[in-house]
């Protein structure tokens, strides 16, 4: 038996990409949150690299919401 692939099904990649947005944005408040309270400096060193690092995720997944909205101004389902 051969497998086929499946088709790429793009319907729901805006929804799925803001919802990482959503989750990765409260991450980021949490994380703001701690390093106000924390008295250890490499702990809150380590905060303020990692909320870097979502910062650029960031980023990443709104230039894949707008790739997206080109797909679909395009005709891609």
């Amino acid at each position: 038996m051969k497998n086929k692939p499946k088709p790429d099904d793009r319907r729901d990649n805006v929804e799925r990409i803001q919802f990482n947005i959503d989750n990765t944005i409260e991450n980021y408040r949490e994380t703001e949150r701690m390093i106000a309270i924390t008295d250890d400096e490499k702990t809150r060193k380590d905060l303020i690299e990692k909320n870097k690092r979502r910062e650029e995720s960031l980023k990443g997944m709104r230039e894949e919401i707008r790739d997206e909205a080109i797909a679909r101004e395009q005709g891609y389902k």
